[in-house]
């Protein structure tokens, strides 16, 4: 798989205002950016992010996948959220 494939099916499966997704082809590191994380712990976060990908770790499309899954707010204070 290739990275905009990946964010391509985030942002189908979930409401984000950022995603980002870099990688080699079956190792990828991912920032995505979502209101609906609020109030959530990380690993229920990273559960609803896997579920937009559905069966593509089962058949190893996707091998690796680390995520860093931040709320609107946690992106502005980190200085992130100025259209990067």
């Amino acid at each position: 798989m290739e990275p905009h494939e990946i964010e391509e099916l985030i942002r189908q499966g979930l409401d984000c205002i950022h995603v980002k997704v870099s990688g080699d082809g079956r190792h990828f590191d991912a920032v995505v950016v979502s209101a609906a994380f609020e109030g959530k712990p990380m690993v229920r976060r990273h559960r609803m992010v896997y579920r937009t990908l559905g069966s593509r770790f089962d058949d190893e499309r996707l091998h690796a996948l680390a995520l860093r899954t931040l709320t609107p707010d946690k992106w502005r204070d980190l200085g992130s959220g100025d259209g990067a």
